[in-house]
């Protein structure tokens, strides 16, 4: 049951099933395809499959997530932390944006992990000081909301920069939002919509983390002379937005499989979001009052959630945030019967490892004390990985070539 939801959640988000019917019309001119995420060389396969006419372009796609495309090129590069590869491309893309005018089309492919691989630095910024900026938010715990304001701030193609860019042309925008409330400014960090998100809240955000800047970035939050396209900006005029998929939809997937199999499926929310172990104790609890006293929902019951948590690293184990909530998931139910579950990211990759997730099942706690694996030190040492590892139930998939951000369920019988 756990698998099968899981994979009709990612089947939903294919872009090959997905992306064709929200094309927009051919243009006068010449088609241009340019795009970043862990979806991009998918979402540019599928382009390519459905679009009459001739069509080129450029996309940057996380190492691992590429696949074969005729006329659009992909190029892989670094994600979380972005590299020389994806910087590159970034100047190639908005070099290609910067070549149209009046009757093109520049069709943007947005997916989850755009903002890390879509990665041009601000005139004065260094690439090396992007990286270290996007280290250090992802030690602090912070929203993507947040990551992605500053990133903008940091940006030569980030926050509308990209659609400014290419004005007069006309701009279409085709996402995959792996975001909370699937909003546009924060999916890869919004190239294509203006930016509601100002210089002084990057430094509010700097001051909120404590994060240790080099000077000369501070002197660019401080100086504020480059402000992003905000709402109303008429070189944003002709741009357009279309979301292809999102987590509503996969989770919408996941609900329609359990209630075939006969099971009631409660959606608790797309969008969920705070500390990974912190979001397992709310689930554990909801699970026991399923299990126990037969509300909110009565056994048979699926619980489906997405969203991203975040995890502050206070260990040296490995893991992502799946595998950091499902081991707070297991310590918190304490082996309680017929409670078991998955979480895994739907790019395939939970954090910056080789799974998607992982499974817990009601007797996950007692073979790993048969195993001499303790369960609370390894999630106070955030070695989810290690501990799902040690008890075989991570969940490989590879690349999934898609990304609808983090898929769990909670099954309770």
């Amino acid at each position: 049951m756990l698998n099968d939801v899981f994979q009709a959640a990612l089947a939903v988000a294919d872009p090959a099933r997905s992306l064709a019917a929200h094309l927009p019309v051919r243009p006068a001119g010449r088609t241009v395809v340019v795009g970043a995420g862990k979806a991009a060389a998918a979402m540019a396969a599928a382009v390519e499959a459905a679009w009459e006419g001739p069509v080129e372009g450029l996309v940057v796609t996380r190492y691992g997530h590429g696949t074969a495309t005729r006329s659009i090129e992909v190029v892989e590069a670094s994600h979380p932390v972005p590299d020389a590869a994806g910087r590159a491309a970034a100047a190639r893309i908005l070099a290609l944006a910067e070549g149209l005018g009046e009757g093109d089309l520049l069709l943007a492919l947005m997916s989850g992990g755009g903002s890390a691989l879509l990665s041009l630095p601000a005139e004065g910024v260094t690439l090396e000081e992007k990286q270290a900026v996007n280290s250090a938010l992802l030690r602090s715990g912070a929203p993507i909301d947040e990551m992605n304001c500053l990133r903008k701030h940091l940006s030569a193609i980030k926050g509308g920069r990209l659609a400014a860019a290419a004005h007069p042309a006309k701009v279409v925008t085709l996402a995959i939002s792996d975001v909370p409330h699937d909003s546009p400014t924060a999916i890869a960090s919004g190239p294509t919509v203006a930016d509601p998100t100002t210089y002084a809240d990057a430094r509010a955000i700097v001051a909120k983390y404590g994060l240790d800047l080099p000077a000369s970035l501070r002197h660019r939050l401080e100086a504020a002379t480059d402000e992003t396209p905000k709402p109303g900006d008429p070189r944003l005029a002709s741009a357009e937005y279309r979301l292809i998929a999102t987590p509503q939809m996969a989770l919408d997937a996941a609900a329609a499989v359990a209630r075939k199999a006969g099971v009631a499926p409660l959606i608790l929310g797309d969008s969920l979001e705070g500390e990974a172990r912190e979001v397992a104790q709310v689930m554990a609890g909801i699970a026991s009052q399923v299990r126990r006293h037969g509300q909110p929902a009565q056994p048979p019951c699926l619980l489906l959630s997405g969203g991203e948590t975040t995890v502050t690293l206070r260990g040296k184990g490995r893991g992502g945030r799946n595998a950091e909530f499902l081991l707070a998931l297991a310590v918190a139910l304490d082996g309680l019967p017929g409670v078991s579950a998955i979480a895994c990211d739907t790019d395939g990759i939970d954090g910056s490892e080789d799974n998607a997730g992982a499974l817990v099942l009601p007797d996950t706690l007692a073979r790993a004390a048969s195993l001499g694996v303790d369960a609370k030190a390894r999630l106070a040492d955030n070695d989810g990985y290690g501990f799902f590892a040690a008890l075989d139930d991570l969940v490989v998939t590879g690349p999934t070539l898609t990304n609808v951000n983090d898929f769990r369920a909670v099954l309770v019988v």
